[in-house]
């Protein structure tokens, strides 16, 4: 029994592991490109408050877009890639 237990842990920490590293990009990237470009309009709370508007991936996708068209910043897909898995990781989690 104590073996199964085990083994269902083990999985379990695989998928969840495997899931982190299937959103592509460099996190510590995305952290100086945060740093950089976002918190001139924003700080971190904007991701933290419990109204927020962003609510999947997409949403944060579109909405870096808009933020970077507002500020008038033009990110390549690496970095768009870098900032997504950042502030994912970070504050989001989304799957």
């Amino acid at each position: 029994m104590k073996k199964n237990r085990a083994l269902v842990f083990i999985l379990m920490s695989f998928s969840v592991s495997a899931h982190g590293a299937a959103l592509p990009g460099d996190a510590a990237v995305g952290k100086k490109l945060h740093d950089a470009n976002c918190t001139a309009c924003h700080t971190d709370s904007v991701y933290q408050r419990k109204d927020r508007q962003v609510a999947n991936l997409d949403m944060l996708k579109n909405q870096m877009k808009a933020c970077g068209h507002a500020m008038n910043i033009t990110l390549g897909k690496k970095q768009m890639d870098d900032l997504v898995k950042y502030l994912n990781d970070t504050y989001y989690k989304f799957k």
